[in-house]
């Protein structure tokens, strides 16, 4: 088997079932913002575990895995039919605990935030410093360019005064006029 065939098969499985999950489904048990975060395809190409993400509690959390277990043979069918394969990989559903783990992680930072404003207001200075200096080194660019694009103009200018017919006539936009 091509070495890549796993991972698009997992794509395609994540798109499908991804796209059922989130519109499909009109089981009142599933939460609305439940997401299909990544799916992993064995190499045979049998089982596909497939990882969700439900906002929620623990109570949503179960209700929602169980109604989504629950659906899992018309989701197979969905997938059977859309795949152009021999033979489906057999979905197996799990919860995502990478970002159960993000969310805890985000809570006790805002608690921390909480808890010692003082550490993060220094933070916030040296942002402010940093910003400041950025700030200051777009004024110098845009300064910098102005003063290029006034060099370019006066240029065309004196290149256009330059420009005289042989008779001494010149045009404004220094052009030579025809002789007729």
């Amino acid at each position: 088997m091509r070495p890549y065939r796993r991972e698009r098969v997992a794509s395609l499985v994540h798109e499908i079932v991804g796209e059922v999950v989130a519109h499909g489904l009109n089981d009142p048990r599933v939460e609305p913002l439940t997401t299909v975060t990544r799916v992993e395809v064995t190499g045979d190409l049998e089982f596909a575990k497939v990882y969700v993400s439900i906002p929620g509690g623990d109570a949503a959390e179960s209700r929602t895995l169980t109604a989504i277990r629950h659906a899992a043979g018309f989701l197979q069918r969905i997938l059977g039919q859309e795949l152009t394969m021999r033979q489906c990989p057999v979905l197996r559903f799990e919860v995502d605990e990478s970002v159960k783990t993000a969310r805890h992680t985000l809570a006790l930072l805002a608690e921390e935030r909480r808890k010692h404003p003082e550490v993060f207001a220094v933070e916030t200075e040296t942002e402010a410093e940093l910003n400041a200096d950025e700030d200051a080194d777009a004024e110098r660019n845009a300064d910098s360019s102005s003063d290029a694009v006034a060099d370019a103009d006066s240029d065309a200018n004196a290149s256009k005064s330059e420009i005289a017919t042989d008779d001494g006539r010149q045009r404004d936009d220094g052009s030579v006029p025809r002789e007729s």
